[in-house]
């Protein structure tokens, strides 16, 4: 995590070959019921649909409620 303030929290990851930076953004605001999720790649034009199967992934587990979140 390389940020944490206010329900919004930033995170990296990186491709394991080439080590591509990817940056992830959570929103998280507390007057609404919702998880606002963005994943995109620092550089380049095309990642292969790799943050799109991020977000479904984060998405999937957080339906069945898999992804534990700790404070």
């Amino acid at each position: 995590i390389l940020q944490k303030q206010n329900g919004y929290f930033r995170v990296e990851f990186r491709s394991k070959i080439l080590g591509f930076v990817d940056d992830v953004e959570f929103y998280l605001p507390e007057d609404q019921d919702v998880i606002h999720i963005r994943s995109a790649a620092r550089l380049g034009y095309y990642d292969f649909g790799v943050n799109r199967r991020r977000v479904e992934k984060i998405r999937a587990l957080l339906q069945k409620r898999e992804l534990k979140v700790s404070p």
